[in-house]
């Protein structure tokens, strides 16, 4: 899995938390303590629910002009 090059030298915790038929997973840049979570399907697979977890960081990122 490939990490966004805007993310690449940040450091970033993920966690995968099953809840049921579905998984929460939360991306935390501890630079900032910027904290995201999205759920998905236990189906779409660890790297799918990664990969968007990651875009997902990298948006809010952007969005409050942390990263460019």
């Amino acid at each position: 899995m490939q990490i966004p090059d805007s993310l690449s030298r940040r450091e970033i915790i993920i966690e995968f938390f099953p809840v049921g038929q579905l998984v929460k997973v939360t991306a935390m840049d501890t630079a900032t303590l910027t904290e995201i979570s999205i759920q998905g399907p236990k189906s779409a697979g660890e790297d799918t629910l990664k990969r968007n977890a990651l875009k997902r960081l990298e948006y809010v990122l952007k969005k409050k002009a942390i990263i460019q």
